[in-house]
């Protein structure tokens, strides 16, 4: 009764029927399909999904998701080029670098073009240009690609010298002289934002790692990243369920400690924001969107966690953040692009939680005391 339930209403609307239904209909009526093709049909799903999978997401013996490292590093260089940006809204690794952009106020010093997901599951570029400027209603939108008119990511990418066939990924930074990839890697491009563009900042007082706070940013990225930020990838991602059983262990055992540690202390680092609470707000504010449904994260919803869900509003109500989460776009990115994880590619509703008006609600975390500033993260371990 889960496939059928006795209707013969498999038209369109107009009285005509669906083709697929009514060959399915001559064939075996109104009885479920024979054993023989489901077995069928799932053996060459399983194969098939497990080769998309293995290129989507390479995965080790275990079939623990394994990601990629980045092709372009600054390693420790401050380019004086003139650079452009390309992001795509989806990303959570692209939402770091806009969201540090938008807080230094670099928006007219570093220029940003915004793909959009293509059918196919690259990055593209579309033509809006009513929408050309890159916002609407003061959100961020796709746009052109605004230096190289380009019509996909993958194109940009092989315009550098010697050309590039590896994997095309966002946040890219890009010297727009030399027509060269300047760096992929997410983290390279939020430190040099924050502290390697301030004689064109308009915001240069602003420092989101501040030399007595570097250990322990650091101390808390080593813990957010494997078993947060790629954490909820490595369920979404997971290939056994043993890989599986172990990534939603850590991501979740992760989430308690940080949670108990936040209900006593505004930011990560105490009363001030930095950049490790920038990398651990771009997961959060897709967890009850996107990875506790699509990417099996399903323990425990963000809303269900009182501190960090109240400090994702106050970060997300911190001027200009809000501007850089369009939820729409975000939600296409991954149900309508992520093929093997939702092959029917049906968006489901926005959570309650997760609209604008909820986000905007006080989160009342200003009166966190000060006195936790420089407490070591170890203690949550």
């Amino acid at each position: 009764m889960f496939f059928n339930d006795g209707s013969n209403n498999s038209g369109d609307g107009n009285g005509n029927l669906n083709p697929i239904n009514n060959i399915a209909k001559l064939l075996w009526g109104a009885s479920l399909p024979p054993g023989l093709l489901i077995s069928t049909v799932r053996s060459t799903w399983t194969s098939t999904w497990q080769i998309m999978m293995s290129q989507l997401a390479p995965s080790d013996p275990s079939g623990g998701y394994t990601r990629p490292p980045s092709k372009f590093r600054l390693n420790g260089q401050n380019p004086t080029a003139k650079l452009h940006l390309y992001v795509a809204l989806p990303c959570p690794w692209a939402h770091r670098t806009l969201i540090v952009r938008a807080l230094k106020g670099l928006e007219e010093a570093v220029p940003v073009s915004v793909a959009a997901h293509g059918f196919d599951g690259s990055w593209e570029f579309k033509d809006i240009p009513d929408k050309d400027n890159g916002t609407d209603n003061g959100i961020l939108v796709p746009t052109t690609d605004k230096v190289n008119r380009c019509r996909n990511l993958k194109e940009v990418y092989k315009l550098r010298k010697g050309g590039y066939d590896g994997r095309v990924t966002v946040p890219m930074l890009w010297d727009v002289k030399n027509k060269e990839v300047v760096c992929n890697e997410s983290y390279d491009i939020i430190e040099f934002f924050n502290s390697g563009l301030n004689g064109l900042a308009l915001n240069p007082g602003l420092d989101l790692s501040p030399v007595e706070l570097k250990e322990e940013i650091e101390e808390w990225n080593r813990v957010i990243y494997p078993n947060v930020n790629n954490g909820v990838y490595r369920c979404g991602f997971a290939q056994s369920q043993e890989a599986y059983d172990v990534a939603v262990t850590g991501l979740f055992s992760t989430l308690d400690r940080i949670d108990d540690h936040l209900g006593s202390s505004r930011y990560l680092c105490g009363d001030r924001l930095t950049l490790a609470d920038v990398c651990l707000f771009t997961t959060l504010i897709r967890f009850d969107l996107i990875y506790n449904v699509l990417f099996k994260c399903t323990k425990k919803k963000l809303l269900e966690y009182p501190n960090l869900h109240g400090y994702m509003r106050d970060i997300y109500q911190i001027p200009k953040v809000g501007g850089t989460c369009n939820f729409p776009e975000t939600m296409d990115g991954y149900y309508r692009m992520l093929f093997p994880l939702n092959p029917g590619g049906i968006r489901p509703v926005m959570p309650s939680g997760c609209e604008h008006n909820f986000l905007s609600t006080p989160p009342k975390r200003e009166s966190m005391s000060s006195a936790s500033v420089g407490k070591n993260v170890q203690h949550v371990l």
